[in-house]
């Protein structure tokens, strides 16, 4: 059995931290030459490299990030062991990574992950946005503790990974308030030459739109195409466009953006998913999302 040498772990620890071996010495009070030697004795015994110079900086690569995970718990049970031993209470927080996919609606993903936070006090959320393709790449190498995500996880992204579906909503469009009232009428035809604000065409929600639109034989005006739901629905607040959101949440989009509805589209629908590494989901906090996706959101 090859033994890990939980020095040389704590030195690279230490580095991924802090930057820089000159910052970690500092930190450690030893020599940079001695870190160097240890850090290197480490990537030979584990036949990785785990990190790459980056300017001035050490960045980590993927082995590191795998290993840098799996030393942040190993020190933290050891804090938390000497707590336990001196008679103070651990208070070991339980942890959520979450990865959204970039086109998920913020205001969605906050009401989403809200019954996690709900969950206890104890709870530490971290939220990482990023394509469905390097989220699921994160998840795979237990990054990620789960992805959000408006499509399911299919054989073409050639990963082992589940979906869990949260639900799915009704898609409607929303508007500042005189643009908003002068489209209302005589809706969906109203949309004929009129701005929209849409999501670019990787979004699930977009590819329906448009076969929507192209169904009905209606030509609006496309003004500007967004990555981020955040940015386009600021666009939509100054009344450069019409913008599509999630009826889930209308009274939300309606009261933080100050717009209105307009109308609901027909026939066109906004599903979510829970993307896991594991065919069953076991995270309490994971537990929670999914449970009350079901009963309070996505009735």
């Amino acid at each position: 059995m090859n033994w890990l040498n939980y020095h040389h772990l704590l030195y690279f620890w230490m580095v991924a931290r802090e930057g820089t071996i000159l910052k970690a010495a500092e930190k450690l009070h030893i020599g940079q030459p001695a870190i160097s030697t240890q850090l290197r004795i480490l990537e030979e015994s584990l036949g990785q490299k785990l990190f790459q110079k980056s300017g001035r900086t050490l960045q980590l690569t993927e082995a590191g990030r795998t290993v840098y995970r799996y030393a942040d718990e190993i020190f933290s049970l050891g804090r938390e062991m000497v707590d336990t031993l001196k008679g103070h209470p651990s208070g070991k927080p339980v942890r959520l990574i979450v990865g959204v996919v970039d086109v998920v609606p913020k205001l969605m993903a906050r009401r989403l992950l809200e019954p996690a936070l709900q969950m206890s006090e104890n709870l530490q959320l971290l939220c990482v946005e990023d394509t469905m393709e390097k989220l699921l790449s994160e998840l795979m190498l237990h990054n990620l503790d789960i992805v959000l995500s408006d499509a399911p996880v299919t054989a073409a992204f050639k990963v082992r990974a589940y979906n869990h579906a949260l639900g799915d909503s009704g898609v409607g469009f929303f508007g500042q308030k005189e643009l908003a009232r002068r489209t209302r009428k005589n809706f969906p035809h109203s949309l004929s030459g009129v701005p929209l604000l849409l999501p670019t065409r990787n979004s699930a929600v977009r590819r329906s739109i448009d076969s929507w639109l192209e169904k009905l034989d209606i030509h609006p005006f496309l003004r500007a195409e967004f990555d981020d739901s955040a940015l386009l629905k600021a666009f939509g607040q100054t009344g450069e466009g019409l913008f599509p959101g999630t009826m889930a949440i209308a009274e939300e989009i309606c009261r933080q953006h100050e717009v209105e509805l307009v109308g609901e589209i027909p026939g066109v629908r906004e599903q979510f998913f829970a993307i896991s590494a594991e065919r069953k989901i076991k995270h309490p906090a994971v537990l929670a999302i999914a449970n009350s996706a079901k009963t309070d959101i996505f009735i």
